[in-house]
């Protein structure tokens, strides 16, 4: 919990001590001899009747916001640690250097570096408070603390879900775990049943999802928060809550990670809630197709053909490619029934993205370079890092298919590419962005001191501030 005081906790404070130049500048403390300042070191200094966290920040050029929430979360997580119940904390020199979004991550550090999974759903009694020193010349810190506790909400959100044990998450589970979580906001959920898929012709969701016991659905999400606009922004996220690969098996050291392929998903919930929380003026609508992928005798095999729900028919030639099957059913549902002109999809999509890239930064392509610096614009912000591929003519030739109109791999190089190509082909011309965070979703050994091992909730703050930057567009 965080909160603002208007002066100072009488007992345990957090204090910030800087690496320059061999020495170290500390509000408070002199102790430039037993302690260097180095990034994410900490000591602990007992006085009489006080006690301070000493806090290594590096070198102050080396500042950005990824590192302010980082230091923060490594000083929640030492005050855990050492049964700290409540403590004083002044931020006020990272708000000088970067601003108001250094408040915003100084709060989501403080909230995540205390962060546990537990599946029991019982709360933790070792929180510690934290009371935020009030910054003199900032009069919205009540504002952005709250907006930095909703993100928080979001990440938890998207965090506890991925690492919700599969058996306790099936997709129609899924489904109400994020309608709840949405019921305190203004956003219309709708769900469409395995039914309903078939009926509608969603070949490519109801086939995928038909092959377990537990039936696939269609959750949509619709937020308006500029009704007089008729631009409709479309997150699409995967949410496939068990992924074997189908015929298509997994290796036996993949299928411990199976649990977490609704990642995608996961993100739009948690960032919905912050949109629609945030009272943003953007209409979004989201598409959420859930749904497991296991071996049955009605399991699509390697080889066949569909019909998607954009009419174009599909190759499958393996069938552990699935998120993008799924996606596109709910790209083709977004644009002919929600009317959405703009659409960004997400998702734990190829292991490709992390042989290339690694576990702190993503995959994302986009065709609109308009659109795409919007969610640059929102980056900045975010503290997340993207790598944008670039494709060409070759890399669509990839995915053309001699008895359909395209198949759902491509050639044994470029998979990222190709991956996010094959979505593509639905989304009829319109403004496109696709995020992969295969490598960037869970974490087996966390990179950043406010990431635990397991779901990181990848996303959710990308996908709110590049909404929050769309308010300008109209």
């Amino acid at each position: 919990m965080v909160s603002i005081t208007e002066g100072k906790h009488e007992r345990f404070f957090i204090d910030f001590a800087w690496e320059k130049d061999g020495h170290i500048r500390s509000y408070r403390l002199g102790l430039e001899e037993v302690f260097e300042g180095k990034y994410l070191d900490t000591l602990f200094v007992p006085l009489q009747g006080q006690a301070f966290l000493l806090v290594g920040c590096g070198k102050e050029k080396e500042l950005g916001l990824l590192e302010v929430r980082e230091i923060l979360a490594a000083a929640a997580s030492k005050c855990r640690e050492m049964k700290i119940r409540e403590c004083s904390v002044d931020i006020s020199r990272f708000a000088e250097v970067l601003g108001k979004d250094a408040v915003i991550q100084s709060v989501m550090g403080l909230e995540l570096g205390s962060y546990t999974y537990s599946f029991t759903g019982k709360e933790e009694d070792d929180a510690c408070s934290f009371q935020l020193e009030r910054i003199s010349d900032m009069e919205d810190m009540e504002e952005l603390i709250a907006e930095a506790e909703e993100l928080v909400k979001g990440i938890r959100f998207a965090r506890d879900t991925v690492n919700t044990p599969g058996n306790h998450l099936r997709p129609m589970d899924f489904d109400r775990c994020i309608t709840g979580f949405v019921k305190d906001v203004e956003i219309e959920a709708q769900t469409f049943v395995y039914g309903q898929l078939r009926a509608m012709g969603m070949e490519a969701l109801y086939g995928i999802g038909g092959s377990s016991e537990y039936p696939p659905c269609l959750l949509i999400l619709r937020y308006r928060g500029n009704p007089e606009s008729d631009e409709i922004y479309g997150l699409i996220g995967k949410g496939v809550t068990c992924d074997t690969g189908g015929y298509c098996l997994k290796g036996s050291k993949s299928m411990a990670g199976i649990k977490g392929d609704m990642a995608g998903a996961a993100a739009v919930a948690g960032a919905m809630h912050a949109i629609a929380a945030g009272k943003l003026k953007v209409n979004v609508t989201a598409c959420l197709p859930l749904c497991e992928n296991r071996i049955s005798q009605s399991a699509f095999l390697p080889g066949d053909v569909i019909t998607g729900y954009g009419g174009k028919t599909i190759e499958i030639l393996n069938t552990d490619a699935e998120g993008r099957l799924v996606l596109s059913d709910a790209v083709s549902y977004g644009i002919k029934d929600e009317k959405i002109t703009k659409i960004l999809d997400i998702a734990t999509l190829t292991g490709a993205v992390w042989s290339a890239l690694g576990y702190t930064i993503a995959g994302s392509m986009s065709d609109d370079d308009h659109f795409y610096e919007l969610f640059e614009k929102g980056l900045v912000h975010s503290a997340e890092k993207y790598l944008r591929f670039p494709f060409g003519r070759e890399h669509r030739k990839m995915i053309k298919s001699d008895v359909a109109d395209v198949k759902n791999v491509g050639a044994d190089c470029c998979g990222s590419i190709t991956a996010g190509l094959f979505i593509r082909e639905f989304c009829e011309g319109k403004p496109w962005i696709h995020l992969d965070i295969a490598g960037t979703a869970w974490c087996d050994t966390p990179s950043f001191a406010f990431e635990s091992k397991g779901a990181t909730g990848a996303g959710v703050t990308s996908l709110y501030y590049m909404m929050k930057e769309a308010q300008n567009e109209g």
